[in-house]
C-alpha cells in the first residue's frame, strides 16, 4: 500500500468531513472555497459530476499497523452519507497508544481518474495543526480498489482528555 510517515494526532471523537476537489488545474481556487468548517463541499463542474456519481466509498478502518488489529470502522451507511453531509467518527482511545496507525480506504469508481489523491488535514479546536497528502494514482474505470496508508505517531501527542471531542479531521479526495 501507500506509505505516509509523519505526526499523527489522536483522534478519539471528531468529524470527518469529505471534500472533493476539482481536477487539478482548479485546486487553488477550489481549495479556498472549501476553507469554511463543517462544510461538504463537492465539485459543480459537469466533468467532475460523472467522477463524484460513480464514485462509492465503501468502507474505511484504522488499524493498528504492527497488529493488524482493526481499531475503528465505518459505519455501513456512510457510503450514502459520503458526499452530502459532514459524518462524525468515534474512534477508541487505544489508537492513542500505537506507534503507526494504518488507514485503510475501499472504493468504487465507475470512471478512470488518472491522479488519485488524498489530502488530510487534523484541526484542533479549529486551528490546522497537521496536513497528511497522499497519492494513490491511476483508477481504473470500473474497478473496486484497497488503499492501505500508514501514519506514524508523533513522538510528543496531546493527552487523550484534552483532544476527545475537540478533533476534526477533513478529508479532501481529488
Amino acid at each position: 500500500g501507500h506509505q505516509r510517515k509523519g505526526g499523527a494526532g489522536g483522534v478519539l471523537q471528531g468529524h470527518l468531513r469529505r471534500t472533493t476537489r476539482p481536477r487539478e488545474a482548479r485546486v487553488s481556487r477550489a481549495f479556498s472555497r472549501m476553507a469554511e468548517e463543517g462544510e461538504v463541499y463537492v465539485s459543480r463542474d459537469p466533468a467532475d459530476a460523472s467522477i463524484i456519481a460513480g464514485f462509492k466509498l465503501n468502507y474505511m478502518n484504522m488499524r493498528d499497523a504492527s497488529a493488524g488489529t482493526i481499531l475503528w470502522e465505518s459505519p455501513a451507511d456512510w457510503s450514502q452519507k459520503f458526499f452530502q453531509t459532514e459524518l462524525e467518527a468515534h474512534v477508541p482511545k487505544s489508537i492513542l497508544s500505537c506507534r503507526e496507525v494504518s488507514r485503510e480506504v475501499n472504493f468504487s469508481s465507475v470512471e478512470k481518474m488518472d491522479e488519485f489523491k488524498l489530502l488530510q488535514k487534523v484541526f484542533f479546536q479549529g486551528k490546522c495543526l497537521e496536513e497528511w497528502f497522499f497519492k494513490f494514482g491511476f483508477v481504473m474505470p470500473h474497478s473496486t480498489n484497497q488503499w492501505q496508508s500508514t501514519i506514524e505517531a508523533a513522538s510528543e501527542m496531546l493527552p487523550a482528555e484534552i483532544l476527545s471531542g475537540n478533533i476534526t479531521i477533513e478529508t479532501n479526495f481529488f
